[in-house]
């Protein structure tokens, strides 16, 4: 979407509660602030797919624009809400959605933002954070994760067969939401930090429901990412054990953060690979 265009969709003055939406369609291609795109990213195709933008109607009256991918045909389909990194959906969390297509999934990505703002033009991560992901409240993106799951079942999702992935911000957004949603079957976290500082938008980490996750959780890291240090990735492994919940986390020891990150630099094929597998073990395990 040209920069024109997007303005179009604003309003001329933005109410100081930001009651109205600054997001009301996905953008297009990759985020600014990641830019330039490496050689190796991946392009899954549709065939065989339906996929493309909806939008969503949340709890609080909202439509909140998502990209949905499922197998053509009839029928209902296990599904996956798909959680965004830092930078909104965009083409990297598009293909992920394909990707799970092909693999029988009915996989959402909701634009979670989509009320605070538009990542895609930000070309400064620290600002993408602080004028966005920071306004951003963990109850808002539950009940909003609630929505779409409820979406995916009356569009040719099963009503029975829920999971999760999400990839950095959304790694722990997995986390906190297998708390949530007793009827979450299993998720599967991307390198999402585990504990932190706490604030009003987010007033409780990971760490702190150690033995209250509704659903089990497998978690990807690396041990070589210096946003979320090993002893932290240890402290939850044993909360954990001493709860004797059924999450394990992996950690993949040469690995960077976003290391399944396929348009960046810290890209890792074999890991990422890997913990790919792994995750869609695990969602047939706990039968989704």
């Amino acid at each position: 979407m040209a920069t024109s265009d997007l303005k179009s969709l604003l309003p001329d003055v933005l109410p100081e509660n930001r009651r109205d939406f600054l997001v009301s369609k996905l953008a297009v291609g990759f985020a600014l602030a990641v830019r330039p795109i490496g050689a190796q990213t991946i392009v899954t195709d549709t065939k065989g797919l339906t996929a493309g933008e909806v939008q969503i109607l949340m709890a609080d009256g909202k439509m909140v624009p998502a990209y949905r991918a499922r197998p053509t045909g009839g029928g209902r389909f296990p599904t996956v809400l798909v959680v965004q990194e830092i930078f909104g959906v965009h083409e990297h969390i598009k293909d992920l959605c394909r990707r799970l297509a092909k693999s029988g999934y009915m996989a959402v990505a909701p634009e979670l933002f989509a009320r605070q703002g538009d990542v895609s033009k930000i070309e400064n991560i620290q600002e993408i954070i602080d004028k966005v992901v920071s306004k951003v409240p963990d109850s808002q993106v539950m009940s909003d994760l609630d929505s779409t799951a409820a979406w995916a079942t009356k569009n040719g999702g099963s009503t029975t067969r829920l999971a999760i992935t999400g990839f950095c911000w959304g790694g722990r957004i997995v986390w906190m939401y297998a708390a949530h949603n007793p009827k979450l079957d299993a998720g599967a976290a991307w390198y999402g930090r585990l504990e932190g500082d706490k604030n009003a938008m987010t007033p409780k980490n990971p760490l702190d429901y150690a033995g209250g996750f509704k659903a089990p959780v497998i978690g990807f890291y690396g041990g070589k990412d210096t946003g979320i240090p090993l002893e932290s990735i240890e402290r939850m492994r044993g909360a954990l054990k001493v709860v004797g919940d059924e999450s394990e986390i992996n950690v993949y020891p040469q690995a960077q953060h976003g290391f399944n990150a396929d348009y960046r630099p810290s890209y890792k094929k074999d890991d990422a690979e890997d913990a790919w597998k792994k995750m869609l073990a695990w969602f047939k395990k706990y039968g989704v």
